[in-house]
């Protein structure tokens, strides 16, 4: 079945399964002329064999990741070539999965047939960005070592003298009996070289040299060579000189001197012959032809002359430009220094009573001055700041603050904490629901507006009441348009915020039947919920004090965290997760779902292998490239690519809501469904075991929740996870 399964998948990427180590061909059809073989092991970043050339023609190619070659760990491998880069052949459509486990115990075969030229390979599973190299094809007879001919003639109407009167066009061609013609380069004198793609023409008058050479597909470059010309002005009556301009362009001081640079354009126009060249000097210095706009950067008064000469010799008045540069004043790049102080009554443990007032304040050291503070309370987005903030909601809170100047410096960002406490005549807000996230999320459908605190204490997001059973949509949408009319009115929302957030009420699906939420939280932030699940091999997991969850902060590896109190069959779950990686990277992570007892299963001393093998990983992965399989993937069963996931920025919370019922898989992100999936058995790698109680490979029909973490590099946050019973 597995071998079925591989052919497949090989004839979906335009591939000719081949027999797996040990099997004899068909005798279907003519074995390839040439094997090339390409080994890996345990090593990420480098195949342990590669072929650098080869025979145009039939090839079959042999790719292993075995034991046999050396892989005791189980990681998979591609063999992928490259079809989308201009500067290598693209008409093989190769893309090999190969793991010491699979149904051909790590060796597959496939028969391609190469071209002359270059072909590009590598690995595109994430962390073996540096398993790739180049397979150099050649005609049959052997390696190609001979350089391109190339010739070169000029064509145009040429005068009694031998030069070409008006215009000149140079025509290169190249040929090349081995690997074939790959480019042709020239140069103009003593330019750089540039490729060339049709005849280039020459009307400037003047003696030119236009140097060209050939390369072939095998890297050989032809001998250099050159050929010379001259271009006359066609016989005119032409007596008018050009006309004339320049400019002097810059950023200026309140003096008008330049800072720094100072980038002068010349012009000139003919409506005769037309204009043959334009020629600058700087101060009393020699003419210069001018090929574009002259940057002086030296400090002091400057003059720049300049004259134009059209093709009939007609030469133009000299003219002037004078200008003065000036060096920069030294560049602010200090940024502000900030400050804070929280005042309020306090209580014998140091919590405030009823509120709290929170000065920030800056000051620029730079010389540019303050441009803005801003502040985020509670994580919030980041408010300008105006004012001391009071902050009278009881709870545990931090504030975080930063300034700008005006030279566009940013300082740190810091932060203060504090706790309020009910007292002082303030009473605690009489909220109907409790929603910290930072937009107004309606069921799973995100608004986009912020949840910004109400008049009344409580955010947005808490008096729309989404976790309320409801007993139709219309009594629900009723209550979500009462709410907004009033914060319309209070002038919390806009008109344009007051449309959004109904507009999501009324895509959420809220009160229709079978909406009912119905759900268990078991992970909501405190410490007896986390106290509750299990970690199991690398990585580490670390409680946030804002309630969420947050992967490998602590310690490298590979790991899981895991729910053990209860099995579930036919579910709902729900959860919120956000891309914490560092840097410009993004986080790679997943929920595993229905896999079984960890403890007593075989894959010990590595429990957390058990959910990968027995379970379904669903993936959480927003990289644009690496590894194929998307945020909503099935992994290792059912892709899912990023355009259909919506895809937010860093940072961002996400809802994410994974059903199954029976072996029918549905994953939404944000309200929307991205993958749906029928659990048949067919997988790319990690085949079920023989231990394995799930029927046709679909494996269990029960199991276990887990939070995957994949090391320090790959940071994620989760939260508010619950779970219903379908």
């Amino acid at each position: 079945m597995w071998a079925a399964l591989l052919a497949g998948l090989l004839m979906v990427l335009g591939l000719q399964a081949g027999p797996a180590a040990g099997q004899p061909e068909d005798g279907a059809g003519r074995a390839a002329e040439q094997v090339l073989t390409w080994t890996a092991g345990n090593d990420i970043d480098k195949y342990l064999s590669a072929p650098a050339t080869a025979v145009a023609g039939p090839a079959t190619i042999v790719f292993e990741n075995s034991e046999a070659t050396g892989n005791t760990t189980g990681m998979p491998h591609t063999l992928t070539f490259v079809t989308g880069d201009p500067d290598y052949n693209s008409d093989v459509q190769l893309n090999i999965l190969a793991n010491p486990n699979d149904a051909n115990g790590g060796r597959h075969t496939a028969e391609v047939t190469l071209t002359p030229g270059r072909y590009k390979y590598y690995c595109t599973i994430p962390g073996h960005g540096e398993m790739q190299g180049v397979l150099v094809v050649t005609e049959g007879g052997g390696e190609d070592t001979t350089a391109p001919e190339a010739t070169a003639k000029v064509e145009g109407t040429q005068n009694a003298d031998g030069t070409y009167v008006g215009t000149a066009s140079v025509v290169i061609e190249a040929t090349d009996e081995g690997s074939g013609v790959d480019r042709i380069e020239y140069a103009v004198g003593d330019d750089a070289w540039q490729p060339y793609t049709a005849p280039v023409v020459f009307d400037q008058v003047g003696t030119h040299t236009v140097r060209y050479r050939a390369l072939d597909k095998a890297g050989n470059v032809s001998e250099e060579k050159s050929i010379e010309f001259t271009v006359v002005a066609p016989d005119s009556e032409d007596t008018t000189p050009p006309e004339t301009s320049a400019t002097v362009d810059g950023e200026q001081n309140e003096d008008g001197a330049y800072i720094d640079m100072a980038t002068v354009t010349v012009t000139a126009s003919d409506t005769g012959s037309g204009v043959n060249t334009i020629e600058y000097a700087l101060g009393d210095g020699a003419w210069q032809t001018y090929t574009g706009p002259v940057m002086v950067h030296q400090a002091g008064t400057h003059t720049v002359r300049y004259r134009a000469t059209d093709r009939a010799g007609n030469v133009s008045e000299e003219k002037s430009v004078q200008f003065t540069v000036v060096a920069a004043p030294p560049k602010d790049t200090t940024p502000p220094v900030t400050g804070v102080s929280v005042e309020g009554d306090r209580n014998s443990d140091g919590a405030y009573i009823g509120n709290a007032k929170v000065t920030v304040s800056a000051a620029d050291e730079g010389g540019s001055g303050v441009a803005a503070i801003e502040y985020s309370l509670d994580g919030g987005p980041y408010l300008a700041y105006t004012q001391p903030v009071i902050v009278d909601r009881a709870g545990r809170h931090t504030l975080t603050y930063r300034a700008s100047d005006k030279a566009g410096n940013t300082s740190e960002a810091l932060s203060v904490s504090f706790t309020v406490v009910p007292g002082g005549g303030v009473p605690a807000p009489n909220c109907p629901e409790y929603d910290e996230r930072l937009t107004v999320i309606v069921g799973t459908v995100d608004s986009g507006v912020p949840n910004r605190v109400t008049d009344n204490r409580c955010r947005i997001g808490e008096l729309i009441e989404d976790e309320k059973e409801w007993t139709s949509q219309a009594l629900f949408l009723k209550h979500v348009r009462t709410v907004m009319d009033r914060l319309l009115r209070e002038g919390v929302v806009d008109r344009r915020e007051y449309r959004a957030i109904n507009q999501a009420a009324r895509q959420s699906g809220i009160g229709k039947p079978g909406q009912t939420e119905g759900y268990r939280t078991i992970l909501d932030g405190t410490e007896e919920s986390f106290a509750k699940w299990e970690h199991v091999g690398g990585g580490s997991f670390s409680l946030n004090p804002d309630g969420s969850i947050t992967s490998g902060t602590t310690e490298s590896g590979l790991g899981m965290l895991w729910f053990p109190e209860r099995k579930y069959g036919d579910f709902s779950l729900k959860l919120q997760w956000r891309d914490d990686a560092p840097g410009t990277g993004n986080a790679n992570a997943g929920v595993f779902v229905r896999f079984p007892q960890i403890h007593d299963h075989p894959e010990e001393p590595r429990p957390e292998w058990a959910a990968i093998k027995f379970g379904h990983e669903v993936q959480i992965l927003d990289l644009p490239d690496g590894d194929m399989y998307k945020t909503g993937s099935v992994y290792g069963f059912d892709r899912v690519g990023l355009a259909g996931a919506g895809v937010t920025q860093k940072g961002t919370w996400n809802d994410y809501e994974i059903r199954v019922v029976d072996q029918h898989y549905e994953v939404y992100r944000n309200g929307v469904l991205i993958n749906e999936f029928d659990n048949t058995g067919g997988q790319e790698f990690y085949p079920p075991r023989e231990d394995d109680p799930g029927t046709d490979g679909r494996r269990f029909a029960s199991g276990y929740i887990g939070l995957q973490v994949h090391g320090t590099t790959d940071v994620i946050s989760y939260r508010d996870v619950r779970i219903k019973d379908l």
